[in-house]
């Protein structure tokens, strides 16, 4: 017997790897040699020993390979970086390690109630990709539903599960004809379906159905894992957007803190609001302006446009009604009250966004800027009282301690030996509403005060002692201004410049006087001095009741005829009466300064005794036109 024809042979078949049809050639060879039925028999033994050692080593390669794509699958596990990553993986690694066709996994989708496809390997069909699984539906519905593995030969033609058109014509699509499919399992609950399919009917065995439960499991691991470090994740962002949130806040507050600090400070140690609108923006940076409640401005820094007093308005009484700063445009609007009285308004263009706390410090700016004015006013106004005592003793009330006068003077920043003028201001000034009234006092005590001078009301006017010595421009400046204030022509007579105590209260009465010469000649909404009138003003300071009336009958019983002629017919009478009575009655100077001839002046006075009557040049009587024409050019002044 040859060596060929011994058992020796199908060890080497064996070591060599040889494919079990190979194990059959001893065997022919030994029957072709003529070998007896017992050697025979022998290598026949030997053919099925082998065939089972060869057996048994194909199982463990192929355990082998299982336990070394489940380690790949642990490893990177291990290291995850990405789910959908390592879930292909899986699904490739199931696809190998069964030698199926097409491998995939659906994941259940609890708010819709369904499975979906999440990976595939092996598929071609798009419609197959996008499957979704009713629970119960199908043999991955079927597993979803129930968390338990499913295997079939043959989906097309098994009846044990509920067909769909929709799954059909997908798998048919895909072409598959055999299919396992195992849960995805966390726990008790079932998160979804692993699966491997061929498109031909195969049986798959226990050990694969083990195999791709093992792979699911770890698939619902990394699943698990993901949804972990997602979790983990987006809790250490919340937490970092929590602590940057709470360190924006902190800074804030510190802010705030240190900005009531401030203006607290300010408050204490007599600041005003510009410290309070500097402290401000430094802490909040950007620029703010401070307005008073007309609008004006009382503070600025930095550059800011001050807005539309419209909107001023409109943004002021949202402040108000909400109890808190307001945004409008890029502008932020925080309003000044006390009470119910609008003292102003701070507004802010801050450099970027406020943060809640940066919105309460300008809101605390705006309550510290109300304490300041109402400080400010309040100090004013005692301050008003002061001044106008003194000024009411100085002018109404006999004089007995002048040194005393003098020192309180001195505290007040006065000085009585220096020149000063008197001007009184009418009734049309004050004669409004209380809150007018107030206002014109509360005007004129600043007007002096600023001047270093005083004021007050006495008898229905408004007395002013200011330094100076031109009485005149003190009265037009006051009227003008006053004017403008109140809305209504004001009056404003003067007198001075006085010097000592003792002349104050001779030069109001002038002052005074000189007031109601200007009502006299009609003169209302204008200021002037008792010298800027003369004479007249001295005679028209003691009319009675009539006032006005009286020199315009006066006018009209004297120079009226001449006046009416002029008016009429475009001449110069008046003129000429006022040149022949200032030169003198000399025909020649008046005739050269009026820059006409003699005979025309001869000629115009002619026809004045026509109207006035032959007597006009006698004594007497050319005093009263003489008195008439001044009154006539002091009741319409020239400029």
């Amino acid at each position: 017997m040859s060596v060929m024809s011994s058992p020796v042979e199908f060890l080497e078949l064996l070591a060599r790897e040889a494919a079990a049809v190979e194990f059959e050639g001893p065997l022919v060879a030994a029957r072709s040699a003529g070998l007896p039925a017992d050697r025979i028999a022998e290598l026949e033994q030997a053919k099925t020993v082998a065939l089972r050692v060869r057996a048994l080593l194909e199982r463990r390669r192929r355990r082998e390979s299982e336990l070394s794509g489940l380690y790949d699958t642990v490893s990177d596990l291990a290291g995850l970086r990405d789910l959908d990553d390592v879930l292909r993986a899986i699904v490739h690694r199931a696809r190998h390690l069964l030698g199926a066709d097409v491998a995939y996994m659906t994941l259940n989708d609890e708010e819709r109630g369904d499975t979906y496809m999440r990976v595939t390997d092996g598929s071609v069909s798009a419609r197959f990709q996008r499957l979704r699984l009713p629970m119960g539906a199908g043999l991955g519905g079927l597993v979803a539903q129930s968390g338990a593995p499913y295997v079939t030969a043959n989906y097309p033609e098994d009846d044990r599960f509920h067909h769909t058109r929709e799954i059909d014509a997908g798998v048919g699509e895909e072409g598959l004809v055999a299919i396992l499919g195992v849960p995805l399992r966390l726990g008790s609950t079932s998160i979804g379906v692993l699966y491997a399919a061929n498109r031909s009917a195969r049986p798959f065995a226990r050990e694969e159905v083990a195999l791709l439960l093992s792979l699911a499991a770890h698939a619902a691991v990394a699943i698990d894992t993901a949804r972990l470090l997602a979790e983990t994740r987006a809790a250490l962002e919340e937490l970092s957007a929590a602590n940057t949130t709470i360190r924006a806040h902190s800074s804030s507050v510190e802010r705030a803190a240190a900005a009531h600090d401030r203006m607290t400070a300010l408050v204490l140690r007599g600041g005003g609001v510009e410290d309070v609108t500097a402290a401000v923006t430094e802490v909040l940076g950007g620029a703010l302006l401070a307005l008073d409640a007309e609008g004006r401005r009382l503070a600025r820094v930095g550059e800011i446009d001050e807005p539309d007093r419209v909107d001023i308005v409109e943004a002021v009484a949202a402040s108000r009604t909400e109890g808190r700063s307001v945004r409008r445009g890029a502008l932020w609007y925080a309003a000044v009250v006390a009470g119910a009285e609008n003292l102003g308004a701070l507004v802010l263009h801050p450099e970027g966004e406020l943060a809640d706390a940066d919105q309460r410090i300008l809101e605390r700016a705006a309550l510290v800027t109300a304490l300041l004015l109402l400080f400010r006013r309040t100090v004013a106004e005692a301050e008003g009282r002061v001044r106008g005592e003194l000024l009411d003793d100085l002018i109404a009330r006999p004089l007995r301690d002048t040194d005393a006068l003098r020192s309180r003077a001195r505290r007040l920043g006065v000085d009585l030996d220096a020149p000063h003028v008197l001007v009184a201001v009418g009734e049309d000034a004050i004669a409004a509403t209380g809150s007018a009234r107030q206002r014109v006092l509360s005007w004129a005590t600043t007007y002096a005060s600023t001047r270093g001078g005083l004021a007050a009301a006495r008898d229905g006017r408004v007395a002013l002692m200011l330094p100076g010595q031109d009485a005149g421009g003190s009265a037009r400046a006051v009227a003008r201004d006053l004017s403008r204030i109140t809305g209504r022509p004001v009056t404003a007579g003067a007198s001075g410049p006085s010097i000592g105590p003792a002349s104050l209260a001779a030069a109001f009465r002038e002052a005074d006087r000189c007031l109601t010469a200007l009502g006299a000649l009609g003169r209302a909404g204008q200021g002037a001095s008792t010298a800027e009138l003369g004479f007249v003003g001295l005679l028209l300071g003691t009319v009675g009741d009539g006032g006005d009336a009286d020199v315009s009958r006066f006018l009209a019983a004297t120079v009226g005829p001449v006046i009416d002629y002029d008016a009429r017919r475009g001449t110069a009478l008046v003129r000429t009466l006022e040149a022949y009575f200032g030169v003198g009655g000399s025909l020649a100077r008046a005739a050269e300064q009026l820059h006409v001839h003699v005979n025309t002046v001869t000629q115009r006075l002619e026809r004045v005794g026509q109207l006035l009557g032959a007597d006009w040049q006698k004594p007497e009587r050319a005093l009263e036109v003489q008195l008439a024409l001044r009154l006539h050019r002091l009741r319409a002044p020239a400029g």
